[in-house]
């Protein structure tokens, strides 16, 4: 009697269990993701102010200005508007190159790069973008592999001085074209100070986020949300791939979502996106970034 009793005890739990949702999966954590939005892409009209006051008005937190900038006047919209500063965008990385066959150019571009970071420590920025160069027919792969590591080279000491770290961003410039190539790149420079800023966007026209993702891992430093459509792309041509708005295109999202929670990604995620030439367009993009980041 003792072990039927036993059993039907044990029986009768596991049956009240099973109705009992899985508290686990129910309560999960929401992604701890910011929202910012990059200043170039704030369409709006009206002085910077202005600018960043709608951004905020909308569900921003932060935003990316470019380097070179007045530093006041983008420290009082920042202090206005109440966003923070989520990245400092290089102001001269795609005009001096830090790849460039003028060694003039090279120099120039260096020094933009550390303009950005003394602009990002007064902003209280803790990363800059920079594009690493570009390659091209008269600027060969290996030269500038060579030259791009050379030149951030430069400015590591600068970074760890102000405790702001080097993000380099992969963009169309026929340079760093995939995610293995991209680590190797990092370690030939050799200083965790330098880390990748991951563009979601940019990949799809020869890859997938989400692979990138995993490959880079904690190297990721800062992301940008973007879309892309390789449907455009194929019918209407590259660039028009990107004429396309959040959710619309072709990034498997919750696949780049769980990659991000897989590396362990938290921290800014910053729009460079269509959309934001007016307030209802600021707030479709924060919408949608809502959307994402749930899935």
């Amino acid at each position: 009697m003792s072990s039927r009793r036993t059993f039907f005890r044990q029986t009768l739990g596991a049956a009240a269990l099973s109705l009992v949702p899985n508290v686990s999966n129910a309560a999960a954590a929401p992604r701890k993701l910011r929202k910012a939005i990059m200043g170039g892409t704030l369409g709006i009209k009206g002085t910077l102010m202005e600018k960043y006051a709608a951004a905020k008005a909308v569900g921003y937190e932060g935003v990316e200005p470019s380097g070179g900038m007045n530093q006041q006047e983008v420290l009082d919209a920042l202090g206005a508007s109440g966003l923070e500063a989520a990245s400092v965008c290089c102001h001269t990385h795609w005009k001096q190159t830090l790849t460039h066959n003028d060694a003039a150019e090279r120099e120039a571009g260096l020094q933009g790069v550390l303009t950005t970071l003394r602009d990002a420590k007064t902003y209280g920025a803790g990363s800059i973008l920079v594009v690493p160069g570009v390659c091209n027919e008269e600027v060969p792969y290996d030269v500038a592999w060579e030259r791009s590591i050379t030149e951030l080279k430069k400015a590591v000491p600068l970074a760890k001085e102000l405790d702001v770290k080097i993000s380099i961003e992969n963009v169309w410039n026929n340079f760093i074209l995939s995610p293995l190539e991209a680590v190797r790149f990092l370690e030939e420079i050799g200083d965790p100070i330098v880390g990748w800023h991951f563009d979601i966007g940019n990949v799809l026209r020869y890859g997938w986020p989400e692979q990138w993702i995993k490959v880079l891992g904690k190297r990721i430093n800062r992301i940008h949300v973007k879309e892309y459509s390789t449907k455009k792309m194929k019918e209407e041509g590259v660039w028009k791939g990107f004429d396309c708005d959040l959710t619309e295109g072709d990034n498997n999202w919750p696949a780049i979502m769980k990659a991000l929670d897989d590396v362990g990604y938290t921290g800014w995620a910053i729009s460079e996106q269509r959309g934001g030439l007016n307030p209802n367009g600021l707030k479709m993009l924060t919408e949608r970034m809502d959307r994402i980041f749930a899935m």
